[in-house]
């Protein structure tokens, strides 16, 4: 039985943005996000900073460039390598105690399991889809001892959304996956997951459009005693918020936590800060095709399920995320499959990465 009662677990529904779904005409909703993103702004920051965020790389792998930057980036070579981070984010939650998010624990296997991965390794074998066109630094098992702690602390467990994400392997199962004798136990054992209630229905029912990127197989036999479905934006504790920033997907949501370098943002709706910025990019193709269309972000366009939804979600999140120190042209954004600085993909390099988000320890 799917747990969705949110008074078991403490999690606050954010009013501030439920004004924007009255909104009908889009250019409207479009031009109010900056008022009720700045409401949102100032009393979460009131609410405090977490205690302590750590990311540590994963694995990367290969993905088309026309997907990457909606076929206005320029290249010779047709894909590009976007780096997956496991991050942890440390945070007292409403009661005053410590909990830990675990954001993006991809594993490598499962995602191999998703159809676009599984017709790419199989039109270039096995040697050059994980040797070349994948790399991996981590194991989701080492990046979390790396970061100091076991997969037992892990208290809440998210994705920005579902696409080549097995949970069975992170969740369990309540009978032997396929050439196993005996059921998944969950990887993070005492956590809960926490999706958005679009997202699980996307998973389990999926449109031919959206096909190549979930691995549906994934929901047979799941133990979903620990999941926890929500609809819409939540505040999980002081300084952290998952923000509903649908249209990469129905159900996709951001990771929003305030810092001492101020509010930090993370999804895939972007997969650079070129996608946000593009006035500043240097990748050959994205600063003309912005300024010829008027816009003011690329959209991750892989999957088009709304692009003006999108879109909006990725101005709400240049809004939410405050400046960079490292570089005032920019802002706290970490896509979290962002584009690697790989000289194979040439001239597709970022222009300027973030690297992962890091404060204080766990």
């Amino acid at each position: 039985m799917i747990n969705t009662k949110l008074q078991q677990v403490t999690l606050n529904y954010i009013q501030e943005f439920k004004a924007l779904n009255s909104i009908s005409l889009k250019g409207e909703k479009f031009n109010h996000l900056k008022i009720v993103v700045e409401n949102f702004k100032k009393r979460f920051k009131q609410n405090g900073e977490i205690e302590a965020v750590r990311s540590i790389d994963l694995v990367t792998a290969a993905y088309p460039l026309e997907f990457a930057y909606a076929g206005a980036a320029i290249g010779i070579n047709p894909f590009v390598n976007i780096l997956n981070r496991l991050v942890l984010v440390k945070f007292k939650d409403f009661n005053g105690h410590s909990k830990i998010l675990a954001w993006e624990p991809t594993i490598r296997e499962g995602s191999a399991k998703a159809p676009f991965f599984k017709q790419l390794i199989k039109r270039y074998g096995e040697f050059l889809s994980y040797k070349v066109l994948t790399t991996e630094f981590n194991t989701l098992l080492s990046a979390v001892r790396k970061a100091g702690i076991e997969p037992e602390d892990v208290d809440y467990v998210s994705f920005d959304h579902l696409h080549v994400q097995d949970l069975r392997l992170l969740m369990g199962t309540t009978k032997p996956m396929p050439g196993e004798t005996e059921n998944r136990k969950p990887f993070f054992p005492n956590a809960k997951f926490i999706f958005q209630r679009k997202e699980m229905d996307t998973l389990r029912s999926p449109h031919p459009m959206q096909w190549a990127w979930y691995v549906t197989e994934c929901v047979q036999d799941l133990d979903e005693r620990n999941l926890i479905l929500i609809d819409g934006d939540v505040e999980l504790g002081s300084g952290i918020a998952l923000i509903h920033t649908p249209g990469h997907t129905d159900g996709n949501h951001s990771l929003c936590i305030n810092t001492p370098d101020g509010i930090w943002v993370s999804s895939e709706n972007g997969v650079s800060l070129d996608s946000y910025f593009p006035e500043h990019s240097k990748i050959p193709g994205l600063k003309s095709y912005a300024k010829f269309y008027n816009r003011e972000v690329i959209l991750n366009a892989n999957t088009q399920e709304d692009s003006l939804e999108q879109y909006d979600s990725m101005v709400k999140e240049k809004l939410l995320a405050d400046v960079n120190k490292r570089d005032p042209r920019f802002r706290n954004i970490q896509p979290s499959s962002e584009v690697g600085k790989f000289y194979r993909q040439w001239p597709i390099i970022p222009s300027f990465q973030m690297g992962g988000m890091n404060y204080g320890k766990l």
